[in-house]
């Protein structure tokens, strides 16, 4: 018997029998922008696909109609789906991929921080969006494992150096305490400069020979766009200058740069990098970017929203430190019920992303969208 910890799900796997406890449902969004300069933010405009579905045999694809139906998770589609038994078998396997991809070797200090919070568990959201994205266009989780665990190492890293006492100054971490607590802010910090470079070479190095060296290339690319100064960088920096701020001078356009950048974009590569190196045509990688963008700003609104209506304890992680920091959040902007409101509305608009796409392929990714509106912490 295994017992599994996802979001608010506490999962019990004992001979393909699974029990759960769990709550059930989540617009103003726009492409990242690729200004240099943070004063030029461009109107929000509509991500909905303007692709339609009405040549295609209602019968195989998800229609537009299934579509707002099953986000209250009650259509035929999405009931039959066991994304439970989903993504505790391809976090598993994240799980053992990324043990092996990182060894406890010399010099053992740094390998130790490292995967002290590289294996600290967690909801595995980013590599099983990677491989459902791959697996939707074509290719198997093999492909896609490389890249699913390189934008979990580069995620990792984030969480370690916004620990920091000189960013978030937090003590919490996924229900224990934080990396520089326990190996001293030296050490995380190059635990996580560690993680970042390996990242990069795991996936240019590990990806299997079946990739053409152009896809890799340009999953390298997508990758690297999105946690530097055109992602999640410039999202962090942002979110820095923006502690303390009036809301007279500040409204839901710079709180949503900050968000499409600091968390969208590496939830964007996520599922960019699946599609890409699980063959997807242009077309496809640009829906799936859309989608991943929509539930990345959903991850943070309801991450907002948790923040201020759970405990630490059942965070696992300090609540209300958002608060206490004075930082700009979606409640404080537009209040909590506006907020749920605007969840549910991106929730809706990330799922007309994958209209028209095999009913079957794409349910793990439907299940992974109302999954992020309706987690516990």
């Amino acid at each position: 018997m295994a017992s599994v910890t996802l979001g608010s799900w506490v999962v019990v796997h004992h001979n393909n029998h699974l029990s759960s406890s769990s709550s059930s449902s989540s617009v103003f969004t726009k492409p990242r922008s690729r200004s240099s300069s943070l004063m030029t933010l461009t109107k929000p405009i509509s991500l909905r696909s303007k692709r339609t579905v009405s040549s295609i045999v209602a019968s195989s694809v998800v229609t537009k109609e299934d579509n707002r139906s099953s986000s209250s998770s009650s259509s035929p589609s999405s009931s039959s789906f066991d994304f439970m038994s989903y993504i505790i078998t391809k976090a598993e396997s994240v799980n053992k991929a990324l043990d092996s991809s990182v060894p406890l070797r010399e010099p053992l200090k740094i390998h130790e921080a490292m995967r002290y919070s590289l294996l600290a568990g967690g909801k595995r959201v980013r590599p099983v969006l990677c491989i459902a994205a791959c697996e939707l266009v074509g290719g198997d989780e093999s492909v896609a494992m490389p890249a699913a665990c390189a934008v979990e190492m580069i995620h990792t890293m984030s969480l370690i150096h916004d620990d920091l006492p000189c960013m978030d100054n937090d003590d919490l971490r996924r229900g224990k305490p934080t990396n520089h607590k326990v190996y001293g802010e030296d050490v995380a910090v190059l635990a996580g400069d560690a993680l970042l470079s390996f990242a990069f070479e795991h996936l240019a190095s590990a990806t299997s020979s079946e990739v053409s060296p152009v896809r890799v290339v340009r999953a390298v690319g997508e990758l690297a766009k999105a946690i530097g100064t055109e992602g999640l960088v410039a999202g962090q920096v942002v979110d820095i200058s923006s502690e303390g701020l009036d809301l007279n001078d500040v409204g839901l356009e710079h709180l949503e740069f900050i968000h499409l950048h600091k968390t969208a974009a590496l939830l964007e590569a996520s599922a960019v990098l699946g599609a890409i190196v699980g063959g997807g045509s242009d077309d496809e990688i640009e829906r799936l970017r859309k989608f991943a963008r929509c539930i990345g700003l959903l991850f943070q609104v309801i991450d907002d929203i948790l923040d201020l209506t759970k405990s630490s304890k059942e965070l696992g992680k300090t609540a209300g430190k958002d608060l206490i920091a004075d930082k700009l959040t979606y409640p404080k902007i537009m209040g909590l019920e506006k907020s749920r409101e605007f969840a549910e509305k991106l929730n809706r608009e990330a799922r007309d992303q994958l209209l028209g796409f095999d009913s079957d392929k794409v349910a793990p990714l439907l299940a992974l969208a109302n999954y992020i509106a309706n987690r516990q912490n």
